[in-house]
């Protein structure tokens, strides 16, 4: 088994390379790949050492699975290159996720329809998987009419440079700026460029991926995506309505049996999801679980997840595991 890491030296590369070690992939050649700076550098994984190449080189070793995690510009360069000698692309930029003719997935929710046909294979939005992971179960029992969500995204979900803009506030130091203000103490409700609409590009993936995954039109949302100066990941306060009458309990219920769920929901004992304690984990967290009181067939929830586990590498590496695990390449 032959697994090329496509940008193994970025934010989402490094974490991708301790998922893959922390899952046991049954790897047999690891092949970094990076930009030209990078050739030649070496990386350690699982106690070997690894020489950076380049994406011509990477291409005529013929992987059995590509990751990609170097942007949407490079994804649409080279994985057509990849697929056309055999490789399965899983790529984690935006660049294939509303294209009709390619799958966007979350294993736990739609692996079932990949087939050994799909040679590109997008990876969801960060803010998308998290939400989605909780939604989708209570999307099939009780029908999601209608969602609201306002997301409180961290700066890690924008990369290496945002990080070191707010540590350099921080600490005073005028250097290069990620965002247009300052992060440090701020909020900037601003994630990705505008859109003709006065929305966000991150807000209307939210939009999109959701009714792509869920595989239902119907589904109105609307969205405000925040960056805020937090790293250890995304929260997402979210109000969704449904179509069915719903039981408070049945609904936590629901959730406490559901696969890469954890229900944190103790307001008693000061129990409720946070940032702080999801960074490093897969799993995405879900609490302040209660009903809208302004609508009888509406709930409100606070999910939170690490943006760069389970909303970018561990997704990333599910999806071949997957394709591993059902013989699918």
């Amino acid at each position: 088994m032959k697994i090329a890491l496509v940008g193994a030296t970025g934010m989402v590369g490094n974490v991708m390379l301790k998922v893959l070690a922390e899952r046991k992939l049954p790897i047999d050649e690891l092949i970094p790949v990076a930009s030209e700076k990078s050739i030649g550098k070496e990386i350690k994984f699982n106690g070997k050492t690894y020489k950076i190449i380049g994406l011509k080189d990477a291409v005529e070793l013929k992987p059995d699975i590509a990751l990609f995690s170097a942007g949407g510009e490079t994804s649409l360069e080279w994985a057509s290159k990849f697929e056309s000698v055999g490789t399965t692309v899983i790529d984690n930029s935006s660049a294939w996720r509303m294209d009709k003719t390619k799958k966007l997935i979350i294993p736990e929710i739609n692996a079932h329809i990949l087939t050994r046909n799909d040679k590109i294979i997008a990876n969801p939005n960060c803010s998308t998987i998290q939400m989605l992971m909780v939604l989708a179960p209570l999307h099939k029992k009780y029908q999601i009419n209608r969602v609201v969500v306002s997301t409180y995204q961290s700066i890690s979900g924008t990369g290496v440079k945002a990080v070191e803009q707010m540590n350099n506030e921080r600490i005073g130091k005028k250097a290069e700026m990620a965002y247009p203000y300052p992060i440090d103490k701020n909020c900037l409700a601003h994630c990705d460029d505008f859109t003709d609409n006065g929305y966000t590009k991150e807000e209307m993936k939210l939009v999109n991926e959701t009714r792509k995954i869920l595989d239902d039109e119907s589904i109105r949302l609307t969205a405000t995506a925040v960056r805020v100066p937090v790293v250890g990941g995304h929260s997402e306060s979210v109000n969704l309505e449904f179509e069915n009458e719903f039981e408070l309990n049945e609904i936590k219920e629901l959730l406490l049996k559901t696969s890469g769920v954890i229900v944190q929901d103790d307001i008693d004992n000061n129990i409720y999801p946070m940032p702080i304690n999801a960074k490093d984990k897969d799993e995405v967290f879900v609490g302040r679980i209660r009903r809208d009181f302004s609508n009888p067939k509406s709930l409100n929830l606070w999910i939170v997840a690490d943006n760069l586990r389970k909303g970018a590498a561990t997704n990333t590496v599910q999806i071949a595991e997957y394709l591993i695990e059902n013989s699918l390449l």
